[in-house]
């Protein structure tokens, strides 16, 4: 079940809410949690028993971290942290990247005309990089002190399962979250600004994400010999805008439903390829997960605090992981290290410091775009033969595009790239799903009932006679 589905935008969501505003406020999070776990085993299915025991491990070693701090037995804390640090992580090794590990030792030994090891592939639960970092959060988070055990289990299950950044974040570090978890305040106006900014998302997703997708799937299907510049470009350029609509879209549905909840998210977006450097992009996209690996690994690492050598080396390491983390691929790894490697640069260069400076640099947005584009070749390819051939596509004089691709590019498709690609020269403080939800001017409650009398129904269209369409970062 996604969030573009009929089955969740006519059922499962008018059904929560409603239940929802029903119940007596004390059993508001016991109705979230039912609602959540039933909507993670929809998709899951029996996967949704390695969730529940990874609650209940994390919420008995929490408390556990919590007694040894409140005794002053920091020994004892720092023991029952690191256990419970390689459980999640293990976890998270051996359903992600057991498969990796095996299949790259199975291929050395077919080279050397060495016997297999013999392998069951291991299925991947769905979200498991990101409620697993939930875990780490809050494990983490008691430790140093900056958060409370939260003392009832079932306010602790709802942090780890709150449906709408169960699969796909934001990344909520504990600490922001807490309070509300425990108590909130609902008010019609948040509600209203939530709505907005869910068929904001909808809209980003269905109409926008989903038509440039046939562009991009149809390039990235094509043999690397059939590619030529104008095929690659145009390639690249449909996978650059589907994944920014599509990501930022679900981001944007996920706050504004937590929202109708009087739950509040951190952003995730904030017009990324409006960046002057790769530096600010990286502020930009994905935020949760920057402040994630900044707050709890960059800075453990020391951060930039020590010699010069030393940051380059923490920089390395956390972009190795950050590309790691998205996927159990050698494409991943290199885009990792790719835009490690591109931050040293421009700390070596001064580039990206001052963002008063960056803000005015033309030059320094369409360089920042163009290298994020190069790295999104990585990110898009299945391996790493096909981002090389695909990258001498580039280098290879012609126009003339595959049949299958010319198919692909419809009128439709060429509307919705053509809008996605105009969405860069928009002014780099408007981020419009903000605004939405916070509209308070004449100009914006105009907007947003355009949103609702114009993208909504667009929308409904479109899922109603569309095809299942997962979101990107579900894979992750």
């Amino acid at each position: 079940m996604v969030f573009s589905s009929v089955t969740f935008l006519f059922f499962f969501l008018p059904a929560v809410i409603v239940l929802y505003y029903v119940t007596p406020r004390v059993g508001r999070n016991a109705l979230l949690l039912a609602a959540s776990l039933l909507f993670y085993t929809w998709g899951t299915g029996w996967l949704v028993v390695a969730l529940v025991a990874s609650i209940g491990a994390n919420y008995v070693l929490g408390l556990r971290v919590e007694q040894a701090v409140t005794r002053g037995d920091v020994r004892r804390a720092r023991v029952v942290l690191s256990v419970a640090v390689l459980m999640n992580v293990g976890l998270l090794a051996w359903f992600k990247y057991a498969n990796f590990a095996v299949h790259t030792t199975n291929a050395a030994l077919s080279a050397s005309n060495q016997s297999p090891i013999p392998w069951s592939d291991v299925i991947l639960p769905i979200g498991i990089s990101f409620y697993t970092f939930h875990s780490l959060s809050y494990l983490i988070d008691i430790y140093r002190g900056v958060a409370r055990h939260l003392q009832n289990p079932l306010d602790f299950a709802l942090y780890i399962t709150f449906f709408p950044q169960l699969v796909a974040g934001p990344i909520v570090r504990f600490h922001e979250i807490r309070e509300q978890l425990v108590q909130r305040i609902e008010t019609s106006s948040a509600f209203a600004g939530g709505v907005y900014r869910f068929i904001h998302g909808l809209g980003k997703k269905v109409l926008i994400a989903d038509s440039v997708a046939h562009v991009a799937n149809a390039v990235f299907a094509t043999p690397t010999a059939q590619l030529n510049t104008g095929t690659a470009l145009l390639g690249v350029t449909a996978y650059t805008v589907q994944l920014y609509f599509d990501f930022s879209g679900y981001s944007d549905m996920a706050l504004g439903m937590a929202q109708m909840f009087g739950i509040r998210l951190p952003e995730n977006f904030n017009r990324p390829y409006a960046s002057r450097s790769i530096t600010e992009f990286w502020r930009r996209w994905h935020m949760s997960l920057s402040r994630w690996f900044r707050d709890y690994l960059y800075i453990p690492l020391g951060g930039n605090r020590g010699s010069s050598l030393a940051t380059y080396r923490n920089l390395v390491i956390v972009f190795l992981i950050v590309g790691f983390w998205h996927g159990a691929n050698w494409t991943f790894l290199l885009w990792g290290a790719y835009h490690g490697v591109l931050l040293l640069v421009e700390r070596l260069l001064g580039i990206g410091r001052d963002p008063s400076h960056v803000g005015r640099d033309l030059i320094g947005q369409t360089r920042t775009v163009l290298l994020v584009m190069f790295g999104w070749i990585l990110f898009r390819s299945p391996d790493l033969g096909y981002a090389a051939g695909f990258i001498q596509a580039l280098i290879r004089p012609a126009l003339q595009l595959p049949l299958n691709v010319r198919i692909a590019v419809g009128p439709l498709e060429l509307i919705c790239l053509g809008f996605g690609v105009a969405s860069v020269l928009l002014p780099r403080d408007w981020v419009t799903g903000v605004k939405l939800q916070r509209a308070g001017s004449w100009r914006l409650r105009a907007l947003r009932l355009a949103t609702v009398g114009m993208v909504f129904p667009v929308a409904l269209v479109f899922v109603i006679s569309g095809t299942f369409s997962p979101f990107l970062y579900f894979q992750f």
